[in-house]
Order: C-alpha cells, then sequence, then structure tokens
C-alpha cells in the first residue's frame, strides 16, 4: 500500500513549504516548513506541527505563545510541493510580531507599509529572550 507522505515532493532537505490560512476567512495567516514527521504528526493531532529550520526541531505552533492552530484541511498543489493548511487560529493571532497575519506590510508607492496593528505586545506573548517560535 502506497503512504501518503510518499505522494510528496520534499526538497533537498526533506521538507515541504506549508501555508497556513484561516479557514473560515481564507486569510494567509504564515508561511512555515514540514518535514515528514511534522506532517504526519499534524494529520494525527489535528493541528499545525512544523519544522523549525533555525532550532533544527520539531515546532508545534502555539507550544510557547498559546497560539495553537487547530487543523481543519489540508490540501496539497498540483505539483505536490506545496501543501495548504486551513486551521482555526486559536487567539487569532499567528505571528510572533502578535498581528493576526505574518503578511501585514503591503507595497506602497516603492516602500513596505505595515497595514496591520499588533494585537498583543509580543513580549507579552514570549518568555524572556525569545522573541520567535
Amino acid at each position: 500500500m502506497k503512504n501518503w507522505l510518499d505522494e510528496i515532493k520534499w526538497d533537498a532537505d526533506g521538507l515541504v513549504p506549508a501555508i497556513a490560512q484561516d479557514h473560515k476567512t481564507g486569510r494567509v495567516l504564515m508561511m512555515a516548513w514540514m518535514n515528514r514527521e511534522a506532517l504526519e504528526l499534524s494529520a494525527a493531532e489535528n493541528r499545525a506541527i512544523y519544522w523549525s529550520r533555525s532550532r533544527g526541531k520539531l515546532w508545534r505552533k502555539g507550544e510557547e505563545s498559546g497560539h495553537v492552530q487547530t487543523l481543519h484541511e489540508m490540501r496539497l498543489d498540483c505539483d505536490a510541493d506545496v501543501i495548504i493548511l486551513m486551521v482555526e487560529q486559536i487567539g487569532d493571532i499567528a505571528c510572533h510580531t502578535g498581528r493576526q497575519s505574518c503578511f501585514y506590510r503591503v507595497f506602497e508607492n516603492g516602500d513596505w507599509k505595515t497595514v496591520d496593528p499588533i494585537l498583543k505586545d509580543p513580549h507579552a506573548i514570549y518568555s524572556a529572550g525569545h522573541t520567535h517560535e
């Protein structure tokens, strides 16, 4: 029997990009990387689990911030090299900056303009020394 994980085209590092979208609004919340174990555990636990390249370990979204992403649906693109996770973002904050989405800057008149407010001070979200999950 073919394993569903074998259908994914993993990159040279064994990773695949994963885009998290709000399951109700469709807004893109963030992009992160998943390895085989992260994807398998996400499906098993019904929550977004990523691979932290900087820390070299699994990252259960919300493990430090409390901003868990409950998984509603996973989709694989036509080339089998990008995953979309339709999630419910607990606390309505996906970004380590305290914003709803990591995509809070818009290109206008030759510059990147911040258009989304900080919903919660990042220092109040993370313990001392941590600025990003």
